[in-house]
């Protein structure tokens, strides 16, 4: 099973990339400039990847002809929740995280369909509840609700769009995680989240194209 991972050097992405060498799966973990802990681990099976999927540029490293699975997990937060307030947050913050959280996942499969076509394989794009209209009682956040919300959008068409070809594309809520973005804040651990999102990875096509689903399962409204 070949395995790509974005945003893979910590947090959920890391614990993505641990998961799955576990199951003994071909594993091509892309980091932005720093692999961080990605140094750490002794694996035939690991293959690093420096990639900023905010930027046009092509990818410092190849990838297999084939693609199992493609979990496009890099993100940013943006400014802090203050900073992303109505009355603080900018358009240059706006556009920052849409880049990375949206049109990033975009670039990636822009990149790598033909490959995951191939495999007749499975997409797996990392949200947020945040981006739910429906779940938003509390507001602010501008940023990055929008750019998580944007990206149910875009992983909506591309299942619709990728569906003739045998590929399956599921949107994924992880859960509230504590990792490093989150300041180590959070309900959940990375190691219940990614459990949870690759359980529901392995049920993908039981959920309809472009589904919106929660690590433990439960259907996101949106």
């Amino acid at each position: 099973m070949n395995v790509v991972i974005t945003g893979a050097n910590r947090g959920i992405g890391l614990g993505f990339v641990r998961h799955y060498l576990e199951q003994g799966a071909e594993v091509w973990a892309c980091y932005r400039s720093n692999s961080g802990e990605l140094a750490g681990i002794d694996s035939e099976r690991l293959h690093t990847v420096c990639w900023d999927v905010g930027s046009d540029d092509l990818p410092k490293g190849g990838f297999p002809e084939a693609i199992d699975l493609l979990i496009n997990n890099a993100g940013i937060y943006g400014p802090g929740k203050d900073g992303q307030s109505l009355n603080k947050v900018t358009g240059r913050a706006m556009l920052d995280v849409f880049n990375i959280d949206c049109i990033g996942p975009l670039r990636v499969v822009q990149r790598l369909a033909s490959q995951v076509v191939a495999a007749k394989g499975i997409i797996a794009n990392i949200s947020s509840k945040m981006g739910s209209s429906d779940d938003n009682s509390s507001g602010g956040t501008y940023a990055y609700r929008a750019a998580k919300a944007g990206l149910v959008i875009v992983s909506k068409s591309m299942a619709v769009d990728l569906a003739p070809s045998g590929v399956h594309v599921i949107t994924l809520h992880p859960g509230w995680v504590a990792t490093d973005m989150v300041g180590n804040v959070g309900l959940i651990d990375v190691e219940t989240s990614v459990a949870g999102m690759s359980r529901v990875i392995a049920d993908a096509r039981k959920y309809s194209a472009g589904q919106f689903v929660a690590f433990d399962g439960i259907i996101v409204p949106y």
